[in-house]
C-alpha cells in the first residue's frame, strides 16, 4: 500500500469494505472528525468567553444555558472544554509528527547503511529509551519553565526509540526483497528506491504507531497540566480542567473534571479504534 493509496483511499478493496461495515471504526472516525472540528472553530464556537468568571452559579449543575455545568468560579465548562481542545489534541499532534520524522530518519539510516552507522544509532535509541518520556517531560519544563512546549519537545525525543526500533525491523526487511536488488542493478538512485519505493511501503507500520504514540502521547501531556507544569491559568487545557476541579468533586459537582477526562478517554480510545484498522491493512497487504 503506497502513501498515495492511504491519502486517496485506494486502500486495498477488502479493508475498504470492512471499515465500511464496522460500525466502531465509522463511529471513531465521526467522533475525531467532530473533535478536530471543535479544536479549530472551538474559540469562535464557545457560547461564553472561557475565562468570564461568574458566567454562572459556582459549581453549577448541567442546564440549558451551560450545558456541561460551571467550575468553581462560574466558569461554562463547555466554552473551556471547546477552547482547551485546540492545546490538548494539537500538541499530542506535534509530538507524534516531530518523533515519527526524526524516529523514521534515524531507522531508514541504520537500515540502509548498517555496520557503524546502525552500531551509533542503536546507542543513542537505546540512551534515549532509558529514559521515561513523562520524567525527561518533567526535567525539561525545570530547565525551561512551564507551558506546552518544552514537554512537547520533551516527548518527542522520548518517543523516537519506538518509533525508530519498529521502523528499522521493517525496513531492514523491505530492503531484503528482490525487488529492492534489482532496482538498484539498474542504477536507480538511492534518494528515488528510498522515497518512491521504501517509504511507502513503510506507511502501515509508521500510520499504526503513529496512533499508538497519539494515545500515550495525549496522556502524557495531559498528566503534565494535571500536575501544573503545562498550560498555566486561566489558559483552558483538559488535564488542568482535571486537576483544578477535584476539590468540586467532593461538593458534589464532578463535572468540571468529568467531562475533560471523559473527552481525553473517548479521544485516546477513538484514535486507537482507527490505529487497530491501520494494522489490519498493513496485515492484509503483507498477505
Amino acid at each position: 500500500m503506497s502513501i498515495g493509496q492511504l491519502a486517496a483511499g485506494t486502500v486495498p478493496s477488502g479493508a475498504r469494505r470492512a471499515a465500511r461495515r464496522d460500525p466502531l471504526v465509522v463511529t471513531a472516525l465521526a467522533v475525531l472528525g467532530v473533535l478536530a472540528l471543535a479544536a479549530l472553530l472551538g474559540p469562535w464556537i464557545a457560547p461564553f468567553d472561557p475565562n468570564q468568571l461568574y458566567a454562572g452559579p459556582i459549581n453549577g449543575a448541567p442546564s440549558f444555558t451551560h450545558p456541561f455545568g460551571t467550575d468553581d468560579l462560574g466558569r461554562d465548562i463547555l466554552s473551556r472544554v471547546l477552547t482547551g481542545a485546540r492545546s490538548s489534541m494539537f500538541a499530542p499532534v506535534l509530538v507524534v509528527a516531530l518523533s515519527t520524522v526524526l524516529g523514521v530518519g534515524l531507522a531508514i539510516l541504520a537500515a540502509w547503511f548498517g555496520g557503524p552507522v546502525r552500531a551509533v544509532i542503536a546507542r543513542v535509541v537505546d540512551v534515549i529509551f532509558a529514559i521515561p518520556g513523562l520524567v525527561l517531560a518533567v526535567l525539561a519544563v525545570a530547565m525551561f519553565g512551564k507551558g506546552l512546549l518544552a514537554p512537547v519537545i520533551a516527548l518527542s525525543i522520548a518517543y523516537i526509540p519506538v518509533v525508530a526500533r519498529l521502523t528499522q525491523t521493517a525496513a531492514s526487511r523491505e530492503l531484503g526483497k528482490p525487488y529492492i536488488a534489482a532496482l538498484r542493478v539498474q542504477g536507480v538512485a538511492s534518494w528515488a528506491i528510498c522515497f518512491r519505493h521504501l517509504v511507502p511501503a513503510l506507511v502501515p507500520v509508521v500510520a499504526a504507531q503513529m496512533a499508538i504514540g497519539f494515545g500515550y502521547a495525549m496522556l502524557d501531556l495531559a498528566a503534565i497540566s494535571f500536575l501544573g507544569l503545562g498550560e498555566q491559568p486561566p489558559s483552558a487545557d483538559w488535564g488542568s480542567m482535571i486537576a483544578s476541579g477535584q476539590s468540586a468533586i467532593l461538593a458534589g459537582a464532578p463535572e468540571q473534571s468529568l467531562v475533560p477526562a471523559v473527552l481525553v478517554v473517548v479521544t485516546v480510545l477513538s484514535v486507537g479504534i482507527v490505529g487497530a484498522r491501520v494494522t489490519l491493512w498493513a496485515e492484509e497487504k503483507e498477505r
